[in-house]
């Protein structure tokens, strides 16, 4: 890719940031308030549904792909399938936020949207095993792919709870994803990470600590089902087809968080449907961390876990699940450390 190239896409990511920034500085105001309660983290009424503009932004860079960049495409099913799907979660979402749906109407919803996506012929093939190397899925594929994109969407929303977390964390994966896509020549997931990167730029001014408003379902669904998407297609960036890790090691700390707090709460016998402050982060402000600081723990994961990622992109592939390990060691250690403060707050897992 030329210079100019480059140059060019930076000027249009900047642009979808601005019209980004301007649909939130809208919301905010016009706004659809969240009340505090007992399980919120903020403490007066708020705005939500900023995540609107990330919408908006990245379907005006999309159309902008489909329209002039015919090397970054996808095939026309997969493509159209994957826009519309993800236009249909946003939808749902935007009215979550302002009707609070039942969970069991999201969850239908995403796994309509997942399996539109699916149909459209965007699947896993095949999927890289410590010992084993590459192993065809077969008729696993759609069924796992449909369990990835059904519980990326849900971490990421479960996940966005204290201001700045996750649009950071998110912003600063996408950036590398975007860098590592355009080095191995993946020009679908390098546009869509620069585009949905330039929607989350015009966000997060306005959601730093403290927020003047929330990303909201229609924010939070919205990218962690086209997170899981482009997952699915950067499974494309090498031979054997086993680059589709590189989205859950960049978001292994959003991913390691939702995944030991729904199991720790289904050991406990508690509803993992129902809102609490028990996850890692919560705790971790509730122990007296700043808003600030736990946020700037998860940038930290990921640029981590962005060096991790070029190792893991040049291992055999037999091994390169391996780079888990270390992933792993990185949140043993921060749940070690916020059970410490925990203790020493008297905080327990079920308050």
């Amino acid at each position: 890719m030329t210079f100019h190239a480059i140059l060019f896409h930076l000027a249009v990511a900047l642009g979808l940031a601005l019209i980004s920034a301007i649909v939130v500085r809208l919301m905010i105001a016009y706004p659809i308030l969240d009340h505090p309660n007992a399980r919120s983290s903020h403490s007066r009424p708020t705005p939500r549904g900023g995540g609107l503009g990330i919408v908006v932004a990245f379907t005006l860079g999309m159309g902008l792909l489909y329209w002039q960049a015919e090397y970054a495409r996808l095939p026309g099913p997969q493509f159209l399938g994957v826009i519309g799907a993800a236009l249909a979660i946003a939808a749902v979402s935007f009215w979550d936020d302002a009707r609070d749906l039942r969970f069991a109407l999201k969850l239908a919803a995403q796994a309509l949207a997942a399996l539109v996506a699916i149909g459209s012929g965007l699947e896993l093939q095949r999927i890289a095993l410590p010992g084993l190397g590459p192993v065809e899925l077969g008729a696993l594929g759609p069924l796992l792919t449909l369990f990835w994109i059904l519980g990326c969407t849900n971490a990421v929303n479960f996940m966005d709870g204290l201001d700045g977390l996750v649009g950071g964390t998110v912003f600063l994966a996408l950036l590398i994803l975007c860098v590592i896509a355009g080095h191995y020549g993946g020009w679908f997931v390098y546009l869509a990470s620069l585009m949905l990167a330039a929607g989350l730029l015009g966000f997060l001014p306005f959601n730093l600590h403290p927020a003047r408003i929330f990303m909201g379902d229609v924010g939070s669904q919205f990218l962690g089902f086209m997170v899981a998407i482009l997952a699915v297609a950067a499974a494309r960036f090498d031979a054997a087809e086993v680059s589709f890790m590189l989205v859950p090691l960049l978001l292994f700390g959003l991913f390691f968080d939702a995944t030991f707090t729904l199991a720790r709460r289904a050991a406990m016998g508690l509803n993992i449907t129902a809102a609490h402050r028990t996850h890692l982060y919560q705790m971790a402000q509730r122990s007296g961390l700043g808003v600030r600081q736990v946020a700037a723990v998860h940038w930290g994961f990921v640029l981590a876990n962005g060096l991790l990622a070029w190792a893991f992109l040049g291992l055999d592939p037999a091994h390169k699940a391996l780079v888990f390990l270390a992933a792993i060691g990185l949140q043993v250690i921060w749940l070690v450390y916020v059970r410490a403060r925990m203790a020493r707050a008297g905080l327990s897992w079920r308050d």
